[in-house]
C-alpha cells in the first residue's frame, strides 16, 4: 500500500506526563483509516499532530513525503490547504449562514469568482444533502446538520486528506449512520483519504478499510478489520466486547472513597 502518511518515532509530552509513547505507524492512502481507542488512550492528541496544531516532543510526521514537524508556519499552511477537517463541534462560525461557512475558505485561498464560489457552495452543500439550507444560520440547524455543514465546509478545496475528529459524537444512532454512510460516499467517489477518530464501534465496523488502535499512548494494533476481529490481545478484547475494567478494592479502599479521600 502508498502512504499517505508515516508518523515515526513520536513522542508527545504535556509537561512531565507522556501521552504518546514513541510510536510509528502509517495512513495508507485513498483507503478509510480508523484512529480507535478508549477515552484519555491519546487519539485527539495524535489527531492534533498530525494536523499540525501541536508540535511533536520528538519524531516524525511525514505527509507527502514532507516532515511537517520540521516545517515553518508559511510550509505548513501550505500542507494544511490539502487537508480537510471535521472538528467534533464543526466549528461552524455562528455569525455567518451556512454558505458563508462553506465559502469562507475559497475566499480565503483562491482567487475563484465570487459566481464560481456560489456554484461551488451549492455543490457541496447538495452532496451532504444540505441543498436549499444556503440562508440558514448553524443556530437553526439540528446537531446531524451541523455535522453535515461542517463536511461542506471541510471539502471545499476538494482535500487530499479528510480527518474527522469523533463525527458520531452526539448525534443519535439513525444521524450518526447516515454520516457514516456519507464518509463511505466521499471515499468511494473522490478516493480521498479519510482518517476518522473515534471510539464508536458500529462506525469502525461500517466504514473502515485499515485500523490503528490506542491503548495508553501506545500503538497495541494496526491492521486491517478481519485482522482486528481476530486478534487475541486482551485489551483489544476487552474493547471489542466492551467488557468493563475489573478492578479490585480492599475494604480499607471503600471507606476511604465513601470519604471521598
Amino acid at each position: 500500500m502508498e502512504n499517505a502518511i508515516q508518523v515515526t518515532g513520536l513522542v508527545a509530552r504535556y509537561g512531565d506526563r507522556e501521552i504518546l509513547k514513541d510510536i510509528s505507524f502509517f495512513i495508507p492512502r485513498g483507503m478509510t483509516t480508523v484512529i480507535l481507542g478508549g477515552s484519555g488512550c491519546g487519539k485527539s492528541t495524535l489527531l492534533k499532530h498530525l494536523i499540525g496544531l501541536l508540535k511533536p516532543t520528538q519524531g516524525q510526521i511525514k505527509i507527502n513525503g514532507k516532515n511537517i514537524a520540521a516545517l515553518n508556519e508559511n510550509e505548513l499552511n501550505e500542507v494544511r490547504k490539502k487537508m480537510g477537517i471535521l472538528f467534533q463541534g464543526a466549528a461552524l462560525l455562528n455569525s455567518m449562514t451556512i454558505a458563508d461557512n462553506v465559502a469562507l475558505p475559497m475566499r480565503e485561498h483562491t482567487r475563484l469568482e465570487e459566481t464560481t464560489i456560489q456554484i461551488m457552495v451549492r455543490m457541496k452543500l447538495d452532496l451532504v444533502g444540505l441543498s436549499g439550507f444556503e440562508e440558514f444560520y448553524p443556530s437553526q440547524l439540528s446537531g446531524g446538520m451541523k455535522k453535515r455543514a461542517g463536511l461542506a465546509r471541510a471539502i471545499a478545496l476538494d482535500p487530499e486528506l479528510l480527518f474527522f475528529d469523533e463525527p458520531s459524537a452526539g448525534l443519535d444512532p439513525i444521524t450518526a449512520a447516515g454520516l457514516d454512510e456519507l464518509i463511505l460516499k466521499l471515499r468511494n467517489v473522490f478516493k480521498m483519504t479519510i482518517i476518522v477518530v473515534t471510539h464508536e464501534l458500529p462506525s469502525v465496523f461500517t466504514i473502515a478499510d485499515y485500523v490503528i488502535m490506542l491503548d495508553a499512548g501506545e500503538i497495541i494494533f494496526s491492521g486491517t478489520l478481519d485482522e482486528l476481529r481476530a486478534s487475541v490481545h486482551p485489551r483489544i478484547k476487552m474493547f471489542l466486547e466492551r467488557q468493563p475494567e475489573q478492578e479490585t478494592y480492599s475494604p480499607e479502599d471503600y471507606f476511604r472513597i465513601i470519604a471521598g479521600e
